[in-house]
């Protein structure tokens, strides 16, 4: 494996076609958080639409408070300030789509720039068959509850090879180098990345979330399938996961707790830890 090229601003903007994402871009060889270093931005009033990228993170963020693995010079580690809301859309369902068209637009930027088709978890985990290839971890303020400031983290493991993941996580973890075995040009794959995520919150915002859910069900592996949902420290669920509705929200059929005759009550899953159960 030769060296994976660097993040740099002329090769991004070279192919960067966007209206709003990325025109203002910041570029680190190493930051604690991307996420961090946003919000920060965002709090002191940085623009909708700016981007913060890092080579490395030396204590990345995932859902439910877990350690990103960042290697340097290897994945793609960036954040996103998105300012307001969409049109007709509550709060509530803002923020519960917002991760949801990120996963999607991720997912096709990969499709696009290295012709390999990922598949989603619900809410917002990228898979190659059922490893993890990337996340995305949302963050908001709402100091303004009318114009909310959401800061979208995105991690993908883009030239990593196999054998520099940690132990523990190469049962459950790949990149796209391990699946297409060549190296994928970051550059093109950020700017890809921004303009397919730019199109789809203006779906979002213009237009609801209708075709966006079309979309994501699509690509959605979560669906049909018997999962297991902590939903606490001493709670969790098992069921089999039927549907997405138009807020985002998960709908589960429970294992237990039914006869074959009774009537089946599904369970709204908004927020929890899914893992789907290998049969």
């Amino acid at each position: 494996m030769t060296s994976s090229s660097p993040l740099t601003l002329d090769d991004i903007r070279s192919t960067l076609a966007t209206r709003r994402l990325g025109q203002h871009l910041h570029i680190h060889q190493s930051l604690v958080s991307t996420n961090s270093e946003a919000m920060t931005l965002a709090q002191n009033g940085a623009e909708d639409g700016t981007v913060v990228v890092a080579e490395s993170q030396s204590a990345g963020r995932g859902r439910h408070a877990r350690t990103w693995f960042s290697p340097p010079g290897l994945n793609l580690y960036c954040s996103i300030i998105v300012r307001g809301l969409g049109r007709g859309l509550s709060l509530a369902d803002w923020l519960s789509w917002v991760p949801l068209t990120t996963a999607l637009a991720a997912a096709e930027a990969v499709q696009e720039t290295a012709a390999i088709s990922l598949a989603l978890k619900w809410p917002n985990d990228l898979l190659l068959g059922e490893r993890k290839v990337g996340g995305i971890l949302c963050e908001s303020s709402l100091t303004l509850p009318a114009n909310p400031v959401v800061v979208i983290g995105i991690g993908l493991n883009v030239n990593v090879p196999g054998e520099l993941f940690p132990d523990e996580l190469r049962p459950i973890a790949t990149s796209l180098f391990e699946s297409s075995h060549r190296l994928i040009d970051r550059n093109r794959l950020l700017a890809q990345l921004l303009l397919d995520l730019e199109q789809s919150l203006d779906e979002l915002r213009d237009h609801g979330p209708s075709r966006l859910l079309q979309a994501y069900q699509r690509r959605c592996t979560t669906l049909g399938r018997q999962i297991r949902v902590i939903l606490g420290a001493d709670e969790e669920l098992l069921g089999t996961a039927v549907a997405i509705t138009a807020d985002g929200t998960l709908q589960v059929k429970p294992s237990t707790g039914t006869s074959g005759t009774d009537k089946v009550t599904l369970v709204d899953i908004r927020a929890g830890d899914v893992i789907h159960v290998r049969s």
